[in-house]
This record gives C-alpha cells, structure tokens and sequence, in this order.
C-alpha cells in the first residue's frame, strides 16, 4: 500500500467527516472507494469510446442493416413467430 497526501478543497473535509461517522468508517476508506469508482467509470467510458469508434469505422465501410429490417426483428418479439435478428 502506498501512501499519497491530497489537499480537499474547501467544503470537502466537513462532509467527509460527517459522512465517515454516519457510515462508521474512516475518511481514507470513503477517499479510497470514491478514487475505485472513479477509476471504473473512467475505464468504462474508455471502453464505450472504443466501442464508439469502432461502430463508426463499421458503418463507414458500409456495414449497416436497414431501418425496417430492425423494426420487423424488434416487432417480432413477444408473438409467435419470432424473427431472427437481421445480419449486415
């Protein structure tokens, strides 16, 4: 484990504190936590940004299916006869 100083900006440490006693647990503890969450959502937003470009590339060499062929799919669900989804 390693050992960072950080300077809270004003009106941070009051809430803090008030927190760690409502929770019972220790300011580092919710710093640590806030820090894992923070670090998760940013490598989910990467990983979406990925996903992103790579849609993008797909639909500009032409990879894409038809409005109606979607909907058609879409509509099927729930009734008998359910489509298989529509292929590029």
């Amino acid at each position: 484990m390693s050992i960072t100083s950080i300077r809270l900006a004003d009106g941070i440490d009051k809430p803090l504190e008030s927190l760690a006693n409502k929770l019972d647990r220790s300011k580092n503890y919710l710093i640590n936590q806030a820090i894992k969450e923070f670090i998760a959502r940013q490598s989910l937003e990467e990983s979406r940004w990925a996903d992103t470009l790579e849609a993008l590339e797909s639909i500009k060499s032409g990879n894409t299916i038809a409005e109606a062929d979607v909907n058609a799919w879409l509509n099927s669900w729930g009734t008998g006869e359910r489509k298989d989804p529509p292929k590029c």
